[in-house]
């Protein structure tokens, strides 16, 4: 069996991380391709070199441009390594525009497509991710639900019950992983002058909300209110998306303690060991319940509701009076939740399968 793994942005390569290392461990044919839809492979370099992960074989350093531009050109790359490559099994893993290009590439080749993390769901067609997701999950040939609502949800919408397995959520495994070496390698905590449980940590970066002046302000502000309220410095790794648009807005950070963007091990370890966590994504809503970390997401909806039902997360919304609010309530809940997600053996499983599909 030979396994192509399609990646392209750094939440990828972390949910990809562990199928890789089950790869290394037994011995597998496989190869990484790297589309480049974020960064090039040589800026990602560091961050396989961080998370001790081999390199990639192929590097499209696709960059930058609209929807249609980018995934366009993914499919095209994508498409010629295939066919040299002619693998039994592509994966990919999430929603991007890596995702859908991976997907229809190999399915349009006649080879068997793997989706990593099917069946989320946020019902909000405004964003890119969920057309994404939902168009990846129905051209796939093997569904990886991380949980027993992705599967349902992918049953209700009529994808054959032979396509989808549980197999859990790699983000578990990821974090198990990583954390151990993170706290190896990274002091960041010494290095911001932080106290654990002492700090809120902040990411804001959808296009729902940065590319909104109304709705990035009112979430800045809700920040600062926590901030003020709860005697908590607010630590918000800035995206580069999001300082632009702060610039170009002319909004107001003032009350919020901004750093340059931190690499994987380094925001893992600040995560584990903050207070609570205010954030747009999706992944660190799933790292935050994991790690036992408080979660209040500034957004309508998610498609992670399975952080909610457990108590972990709470919906705030962009409203800044509304997101004190539900800071101030996720302090008040107990910290000992159930994790929904899996016993970080999600990989295991997903490979296993594989082998017993093509020996």
């Amino acid at each position: 069996m030979k396994i192509c793994a399609v990646l392209g942005t750094r939440p990828e390569i972390i949910k990809m991380s562990p199928i890789i290392r089950e790869c290394v461990r037994l011995g597998l044919d496989y190869l990484i391709l790297h589309t480049g839809q974020h960064y090039s492979y040589n800026m990602d370099r560091v961050f396989f070199e961080q998370l001790e992960l081999p390199e990639t074989k192929h590097n499209l350093d696709v960059g930058s441009g609209s929807h249609a531009e980018q995934t366009g050109k993914m499919m095209m790359g994508i498409e010629n390594v295939l066919e040299k490559e002619l693998p039994d099994v592509v994966l990919v893993e999430g929603d991007t525009n890596t995702v859908l290009a991976g997907a229809i590439a190999g399915v349009k080749l006649g080879l068997k497509v793997g989706h990593v993390e099917a069946g989320l769901r946020s019902y909000d067609r405004r964003m890119p991710e969920e057309i994404n997701r939902v168009l990846t999950d129905h051209c796939s040939d093997y569904l990886f639900a991380p949980t027993e609502k992705s599967r349902s949800i992918l049953l209700g919408e009529g994808i054959p019950e032979s396509r989808v397995f549980v197999t859990g959520n790699t983000i578990v495994d990821a974090v198990y992983q990583n954390l151990e070496i993170a706290n190896r390698k990274r002091r960041i905590l010494d290095e911001l002058e932080l106290e654990p449980r002492q700090y809120f940590v902040a990411t804001v970066h959808r296009q729902e909300n940065v590319d909104n002046p109304d709705r990035f302000s009112k979430i800045l502000e809700g920040l600062r209110e926590a901030a003020e309220s709860f005697g908590c410095s607010v630590i918000y790794p800035i995206h580069p998306r999001s300082e632009k648009r702060i610039e170009e807005f002319k909004l107001n950070t003032n009350g919020i303690k901004t750093v340059q963007p931190l690499d994987f091990l380094s925001f893992l370890q600040l995560e584990s060991n903050a207070k609570l966590v205010l954030t747009d994504s999706g992944g660190v809503q799933e790292e935050a319940c994991i790690l036992g970390v408080p979660c209040v997401t500034l957004r309508d909806n998610t498609e992670r509701p399975e952080t909610l039902e457990v108590n972990a997360n709470i919906l705030a919304g962009t409203n800044s009076s509304a997101i004190a609010e539900k800071v101030d309530l996720m302090l008040r809940r107990s910290r000992k939740w159930r994790n929904p997600f899996g016993d970080g053996k999600s990989a295991e499983r997903i490979v296993q399968l594989l082998r017993q599909k093509h020996g």
